[in-house]
């Protein structure tokens, strides 16, 4: 079989492997498409102090299961399914607790162990979730990006009374504010982001206000205006953002940080603890697959929008440099095989 290996930082190859074997509790899949995450274009360039080299690539990725290891039903063959990269023990303090993407021995699919840039990968049996023919094959490859969105919700809770702000139109801030309007009602939907192609797609998919905060001083504008958000996610992660946050945050708000930067930032505990502000952190997802599965099933996400590219495998390098360079015209990129 073939698959995108990073051999080494810079060192990307397209080489022949020997088709895996499913071991006990797990299936094989025959991988038909996957996504490009911010995450691959990292461990390609180095920059991921996770990963392990070298490295299969690849965490989004949707198929059917050819093949199944001792123990998983041979009926699971042909399955039209999406992994789960968030590969867990089940017998830690936060697998106990349903937190299994914080689990002590976590494992992710691309990250340490081989991920779905290949004609075949084999994962755990419980990480296959089956996709409903309602769904489209592309769609189903951007299940997991929403899991990302579903996981800091379900801790958020957010509904009709909140005024959401999210920080980044990128991918986690879009499939983020798909899930704010779509699934939970919220009305009020401010988008900050330095780029204005971005915030166009942030309208795309159900922002009800953006802003340029390259040109436009946001603090300014929303004390302007007379908002004070009651729900805020940084989708962005620079450093600066957590502390402008705080300072913008209504009393009794919630801010979840999406991802993270290595950079150190400096908060106010007073603020913090004036308006009792909650802040959630939020690392892949926890489970929360069937739910944005049924999410598509009834249509209130709609994937589609944010697929702006796809290219074959073979070219993965060019799909990886317009990902990482061109965030003008560039959102969601899939690779088939």
């Amino acid at each position: 079989m073939k698959s995108v290996v990073i051999k080494q930082p810079q060192e990307l190859v397209i080489e022949e492997r020997p088709l895996p074997q499913p071991a006990a509790g797990e299936v094989r899949l025959r991988v038909q498409s996957a996504g490009i995450c911010g995450s691959d274009v990292h461990i390609w360039r180095g920059h991921n102090p996770f990963a392990k080299y070298p490295r299969v690539i690849g965490h989004e990725f949707f198929g059917h299961i050819d093949a199944v290891g001792d123990g998983v039903d041979a009926a699971r063959i042909g399955e039209r399914v999406v992994g789960d990269p968030v590969v867990s023990c089940g017998h830690c303090y936060p697998c106990q607790v349903g937190r299994p993407n914080v689990c002590t021995q976590l494992q992710v699919i691309g990250v340490h162990r081989d991920g779905g840039f290949s004609d075949y990968v084999t994962l755990p049996a419980r990480n296959a979730h089956k996709v409903p023919e309602s769904i489209a094959d592309r769609e189903a490859t951007m299940i997991e990006p929403f899991t990302i969105a579903a996981n800091i919700c379900h801790q958020m809770q957010p509904g009709p009374l909140d005024v959401a702000l999210i920080y980044g139109a990128g991918p986690m801030g879009l499939t983020t504010i798909q899930a704010l309007a779509g699934v939970y009602g919220v009305k009020t939907i401010i988008v900050a982001d330095r780029l204005d192609a971005r915030l166009e797609m942030a309208r795309a998919n159900g922002a009800t206000q953006v802003i340029n905060n390259s040109a436009i001083d946001l603090q300014a504008e929303l004390e302007k205006q007379g908002i004070r958000p009651t729900l805020i996610v940084d989708a962005a992660c620079h450093p600066s953002i957590l502390p402008q946050a705080i300072s913008l945050a209504s009393p009794a708000a919630r801010i979840g940080i999406m991802g993270f930067s290595a950079d150190p930032c400096v908060i106010s505990q007073q603020a913090i603890t004036g308006k009792e502000i909650t802040i959630y952190s939020s690392r892949l997802n926890s489970g929360r697959f069937p739910m944005v599965i049924d999410w598509m099933a009834q249509g209130k996400i709609h994937p589609e929008k944010l697929i702006t590219h796809q290219f074959h495998y073979t070219d993965v390098v060019t799909a990886l440099e317009l990902f990482e360079k061109d965030q003008n015209s560039c959102c969601k990129v899939l690779l088939t095989f």
